[in-house]
């Protein structure tokens, strides 16, 4: 057992930093199991809901349109009032759709975001769609996730940049497994956070771990191969003809998106603080309004894209073979259109769900209209196979607009990609997802998005963060400690090495292991007790309870420590089995690392941009006000030399009488600034006086710049 013991002693240590990650990622795996189930049960409750509710009463993959019936007015108005109570009751406050959320958390709460909004909002959801409202529960599913990342974040505790990780994380297991798309999934929660084809780095990899286990988790029930929409596997690029519908199509998913965001911006800026109703009523008159619109166009209470299923199969021509062409573009036309109106009454309105949803039913309709239309205008010229281009269509379509609302193309390409199977189509998916972005960006549907990542409030400091984080703590300890002492020393001889004007910290060594610290205020309540000095010894007054770094540690982690225990040192011990003392670490000895690497990085930014040397002269006369006046920045001002005073120095000159300025420094032609100034140099018309300017003025506007 010894020799066991021993050579366990000799192994090589794992890295802390690979020990970091490792345990995030099985944190992040965590989190992708929790939001597989959440997404199976709210699929779950969604499939059995929608059949027990609005499915009784009308077909909604159909081609049938002007059906009236009391129930589809009803059952959408029940559902949002339903939703409104339960958000009033148990979520008061919470506003915003499941994307918007988790967008907010992550840039401008620190990655928190409370559990219980998200939970409350992914079970209402269940009840709005069941009962036919134009929502989506992909956003409600997205949001849980993310609570679950964040709850788990909370609840260890980790620090706000791993809580943000797990944010990450929880949202695209959540969209991975709805979705059924991992890959989409993980790049989705990646890049959703901005405008810009961004992509948080950091969160990339514990993304795509629990993407993969979310979907793992939630495929275990309908099991594996299944795709989200069916019968598109088969579906192929063939000519470079069909880019040119394509590219139409992409134009029209743009526009979709501009028509999606208005009407969602109108019902919630315009329409809404209008409404004299509570908060929590206000969803079922919302509800109302999408059962009179499904009166006339039932498709608009999909919530499981089965009108879009049946366009992909040709189901939906069978029943209606007679119609023309013309005929069916005008009905995906009003359809897609309708389907924006009604998700605004009901999402726009307050009623849980989220738009993820209806922004695929809108791409697919768009993909359908496009196809009608080319079929309508003779589709010969652009492929052979005309069943394979209008098929192709619908789920071009669909990664379209969600590229447009989003704003997230390499996303959307991926995601429709893996939860149709239409491997086949990334050709054309490409060219479809950057022109719909292109024209449809402006108008996403997420404004909480910040245009890249330099924007966002989580990135402040990055710069000076990785730096950290790629100094070694041996690069910067202080090997020689003077106040090092063994248990064994008494209180008189460590006072004896107080230096004035210092607080030391003592680092108690025994055999080449620190055992303990001693810090002032623990020497200072013992020396209270008279004739105790050469009573008491070291390892009577020290703190046994260590935090210690190893030299291969990264200086952020050790000032991380050292925030949490509020230390101004860190004891550093070896990276060996032996844990020997090898100094201390100190925040003043960081501080001036990281002011000298800054002060040469700032050397360098105005040696590359010299367009920036007016800003660093403004900053040099900043601090030159400060140092030498309390008078305020508006009354310091750039002067050019009078005449009167051209040839003559600053005690010649009397400025303060003759023009009522204090002259405070001289600024050189090549901008450098010479303070305190020369009294005694002559002063030249190339110069310019920084003076402080008296309340009066200045007497004689020919020294103004």
């Amino acid at each position: 057992m010894t020799l066991v013991g021993h050579a366990l002693t000799r192994l090589p240590r794992v890295p802390r930093g690979t020990a970091q990650r490792g345990r995030l990622l099985g944190l992040a795996a965590s989190v992708g199991v929790l939001s597989g189930l959440a997404a199976r049960l709210l699929e779950f409750g969604l499939h059995h809901g929608s059949e027990h509710f609005i499915g009784r009463y009308t077909h909604l993959g159909q081609a049938n349109v002007l059906t009236f019936r009391w129930e589809m007015i009803l059952l959408p108005a029940f559902g949002g009032l339903l939703s409104g109570l339960l958000v009033r009751w148990l979520c008061p406050g919470s506003t915003g759709h499941g994307t918007n959320v988790l967008v907010r958390a992550f840039h401008r709460h620190g990655g928190v975001l409370p559990l219980r909004a998200p939970s409350v909002k992914a079970a209402a959801s269940i009840g709005v769609i069941s009962c036919g409202g134009s929502a989506g529960p992909e956003g409600p599913i997205a949001a849980l996730g993310a609570a679950i990342g964040s709850f788990l974040g909370r609840f260890l505790p980790l620090t706000p940049r791993e809580r943000r990780t797990l944010l990450i994380a929880g949202c695209g297991a959540g969209v991975g497994a709805i979705f059924q798309c991992p890959l989409g999934g993980a790049l989705f929660a990646a890049g959703i956070l901005y405008r810009d084809p961004d992509i948080e780095t950091d969160a990339f990899v514990p993304a795509f771990v629990a993407s993969v286990v979310g979907y793992s988790v939630y495929m275990l029930f309908p099991g594996y191969g299944a795709h989200l929409l069916s019968n598109a596997d088969a579906l192929r690029f063939t000519t470079p003809l069909e880019l040119i519908p394509c590219l139409l199509l992409g134009a029209v998913c743009g526009g979709l998106c501009i028509v999606f965001h208005t009407c969602l911006r109108a019902m919630e800026r315009l329409v809404v603080p209008r409404v004299p109703l509570p908060s929590f009523a206000i969803p079922a008159l919302g509800g109302l309004a999408t059962g009179l619109l499904a009166c006339l166009v039932p498709q608009v209470m999909d919530g499981q894209y089965r009108f879009v299923q049946n366009a992909l199969d040709g189901q939906l021509l069978g029943g209606f073979a007679s119609r023309s062409w013309w005929w069916w573009a005008t009905l995906f036309a009003v359809v897609a259109v309708a389907k924006c109106v009604a998700t605004a009454f009901t999402v726009g309105s307050g009623a849980a769900g989220g738009v993820l949803g209806p922004s695929v039913f809108i791409g697919g309709v768009a993909g359908a209209f496009v196809g009608a239309l080319s079929a309508a205008v003779g589709a010969d010229a652009f492929t052979a196979d005309v069943e394979n281009l209008r098929g192709a269509l619908i789920p071009l379509g669909m990664a379209g607009v969600l590229s447009a609302t989003m704003r997230a193309p390499l996303a959307s390409l991926v995601m429709v990609t893996e939860m149709t199977g239409s491997f086949g189509l990334i050709v054309p998916a490409m060219l479809v997802c950057s022109s719909a972005y292109l024209v449809g960006r402006r108008w996403g549907l997420n404004d909480e998005q910040l245009q890249s990542s330099a924007d966002s409030p989580a990135h402040a400091g990055d710069a000076i963060v990785h730096m950290l984080e790629s100094w070694r703590v041996g690069d910067l300890v202080q090997p020689h400690w003077a106040e090092t002492v063994t248990p064994d020393a008494t209180l008189g001889e460590m006072v004896k090495l107080i230096r004035p004007g210092t607080r030391p910290v003592f680092a108690v060594v025994d055999r080449g292991r620190i055992v303990g610290l001693i810090s002032v205020p623990d020497i200072e309540r013992i020396m209270d007790e008279p004739g105790i000095s050469n009573a008491v010894i070291a390892a009577d007054m020290m703190t046994e309870d260590l935090r210690t770094v190893d030299e291969d540690d990264d200086v952020y982690h050790a000032l991380t420590l050292m925030s949490r225990d509020n230390h101004i040192v860190a004891p550093v011990v070896s990276r060996d089995a032996t844990r020997r003392f090898r100094g201390m670490l100190t925040r003043a000895s960081v501080y001036e690392a990281v002011r000298r690497r800054v002060d040469e990085m700032r050397d360098h930014l105005l040696a590359e941009h010299t367009g920036l040397a007016g800003i660093e002269h403004e900053e040099k006369l900043d601090q030159l006000v400060l140092g030498v006046s309390t008078a305020k920045r508006e009354n310091v001002q750039r002067l050019l030399v009078p005449l009167q005073a051209v040839g003559k120095s600053l005690r010649e000159s009397n400025f303060r009488r003759d023009f009522g300025v204090q002259v405070i420094a001289v600024e050189q032609p090549d901008g450098t600034l010479q303070c305190p100034p020369d009294p005694d140099a002559p002063l030249r018309t190339s110069q310019r006086l920084v003076a402080i300017v008296s309340e009066a003025g200045v007497s004689d506007a020919s020294v103004h710049e």
